[in-house]
């Protein structure tokens, strides 16, 4: 008794909004933050005396299993993918190799390929039309007639022909109209393994690999941001699962892009957003924001379109006045300009452009579009190349699969907005698919209207909003799943099972367009791959039995997760309330 008052015996802290007396939690915050997931000690089942995994370890093991799927599933594409058969790939390992070398960053039009990567182009049998073309053309070199090159063979990258300049007889590499992060990290990882003076083969796959890291840190970020937002474990593995529905994302992804980084930028992004809007207001997350969305901008210029997401986070959270969050925004801002959004003020300083132009297109290539055919141009041909136009966009996949893939996607985004249970965190990820299809699509009218041509209208600059996709997608499955947590856990055996059927479709799908030629057979088709890899047969024949049993082990989990759930929690006695869903928001509609 001290004052008249009743101290209890002990009184700790307990984080923000709430202190510890004895052993009881008492919450004091009323904003809106997502409950924190219980400690994975397990639970106690007073039946049988023993003690049950917790519902958050599970979750955590099968979010594990779904990274290493993705993660896999990558690396086959990286595997499979014929070397420079993706957009800009030998542009981006040139890049690399500057930075590894110390030819630093030129300016826009002042850098050079390596006459190693001049050489390395030939020996990948670049250009030849692949198989699987959308349009045959007889006069045209086609890939099954090109002998490659034996792997002992192949050209090795070392001091003397890893640079190149004004004087080495190549053509101008136009990448330096980005900012270098992407390839100092490439550099990097070249450095470390030290393949640095390896063959060029080598040295595109270990940096094939980067980018298949990079996706699979993507999954657990996804799968985050769909439970903070429904505080379903269940939605989280939807979400997971998602990446795996898209080829086009595991093609580029498979392959040496400087998307990789900006992926993984948008997706941490994305989750600090919806962290933001469920009420997460701590200063820092908004440090957190500023960060990731510069280094993401210190690697492109996408990440701009992800500044929208977060303004409008900002404004629809609870839980403080319109001050408080203005200031956090403010602080995001300010670390974001900081940290990388610099690059891009010096750029308008200095050159007059945001983004200066690394090498004039050649329009006399290009073929003119008439003014009412752009805007269903432009539709078609962004949604195509978002679910499957492989190598230089020239192998498409059926129709059918990009009209149903864009129905669903645009039914699932619906079904997140207007369906009550998380309207707001939906409306705030939705907008940075949004913007990013907007300003391509804007980028490329305008440019109709200078010169009557069509250009770089492609779907892989959307995939940026790849976790935003994921997280309305798992939104929509939870709101039609009566936001019942236990009857969305029913459908994840459908939702893992359908996405590894797509995995595995894609794959095959890829390498019959890559590799087997008119009336050959799937063996001709495979002699022809084992000749072109970079690796021995050996490792092939290892590393797609590593692959397989992961993605079996991702359909197991899948197909037991109804179970593994139920076996999580004990069914609350007659007449008592059920424990809170792990991860819920108080209100995030």
């Amino acid at each position: 008794m001290k004052n008249g008052r009743t101290l209890a015996p002990e009184v700790r802290r307990h984080g923000a909004g709430g202190h510890v007396v004895g052993d009881t939690v008492v919450v004091t915050d009323t904003t809106p933050h997502a409950r924190p997931a219980p400690a994975a000690t397990g639970t106690h089942d007073p039946r049988t005396g023993t003690a049950r995994p917790s519902a958050g370890r599970r979750y955590r093991r099968a979010v594990a299993v779904l990274t290493l799927v993705v993660a896999a599933w990558t690396v086959v594409w990286a595997a499979v993918t014929p070397m420079f058969r993706s957009p800009d790939e030998q542009n981006h390992v040139n890049s690399v190799l500057r930075i590894a070398y110390g030819g630093g960053w030129p300016p826009p039009g002042d850098a050079y390929f390596s006459p190693a990567i001049a050489q390395a182009v030939d020996e990948a049998g670049y250009p030849a039309d692949l198989p699987g073309r959308w349009r045959h053309r007889e006069d045209a070199r086609q890939f099954v007639d090109v002998v490659p090159v034996p792997r002992e063979d192949r050209t090795r990258l070392d001091a003397g022909n890893a640079l190149g300049d004004a004087t080495s007889g190549t053509e101008v590499d136009q990448m330096t109209q980005h900012p270098p992060l992407y390839y100092a990290l490439g550099a990097g990882v070249l450095h470390a393994t030290g393949l640095t003076d390896a063959r060029w083969d080598q040295v595109t796959l270990a940096l094939r690999l980067l980018d298949a890291l990079l996706l699979a840190l993507v999954v657990p970020l996804a799968a985050e941001s769909a439970r903070r937002a429904t505080g379903s474990p269940s939605a989280g593995l939807v979400a997971g699962a998602f990446p795996l529905l898209l080829p086009q994302l595991g093609h580029v992804m498979g392959a040496v892009n400087n998307d990789a980084l900006v992926v993984l930028a948008c997706a941490a992004a994305t989750y600090l957003a919806v962290r933001v809007v469920t009420g997460d207001l701590r200063w820092r997350v908004a440090v957190a924001i500023g960060v990731v969305l510069g280094l993401g901008m210190l690697t492109k210029v996408m990440l701009a379109f992800a500044v929208p997401m977060v303004v409008a986070a900002y404004a629809l959270a609870r839980g403080r006045r319109w001050p408080g969050r203005l200031g956090r925004l403010a602080v995001a801002g300010g670390v974001t300009l900081v940290v990388g959004g610099w690059w891009w003020v010096r750029n308008v300083v200095t050159l007059g452009a945001v983004q200066p132009v690394g090498r004039p297109r050649e329009l006399s290539i290009l073929a003119t579009v008439p003014d009412a055919d752009v805007p269903s141009i432009i539709a078609g041909r962004l949604a195509q190349s978002f679910f499957g136009n492989l190598s230089w966009l020239e192998v498409h996949v059926a129709g059918a699969w990009v009209v149903w893939g864009t129905v669903a996607l645009a039914a699932a985004a619906l079904v997140a907005l207007v369906l009550p249970g998380a309207r707001r965190t939906a409306v705030v990820v939705l907008l940075t698919p949004a913007a990013l299809a907007a300003g391509v699509a804007y980028n490329a009218w305008d440019f109709h209207s200078e010169t009557g041509r069509l250009v770089a209208i492609q779907g892989r600059y959307v995939f940026g909003g790849v976790v935003a996709l994921a997280t309305a997608v798992a939104i929509a499955a939870w709101q039609l799943a009566r936001r019942s947590d236990r009857r969305l856990a029913r459908g994840v055996p459908v939702v893992v099972t359908l996405a590894l059927a797509a995995a595995v479709g894609g794959l095959l799908w890829a390498f019959d367009a890559f590799y087997r030629g008119p009336g050959e057979t799937f063996g001709d088709a495979v002699d022809r791959w084992l000749a072109w890899s970079p690796l021995p047969e050996p490792a092939l024949v290892a590393l797609l039995a590593v692959a397989a049993a992961v993605l079996l082990g991702g359909l197991v989990v899948g197909l037991l997760w109804p179970r593994r759930l139920a076996a999580s929690s004990i069914d609350p006695a007659p007449g008592t309330l059920p424990p809170a869903v792990p991860g819920a928001p108080k209100d995030a509609r």
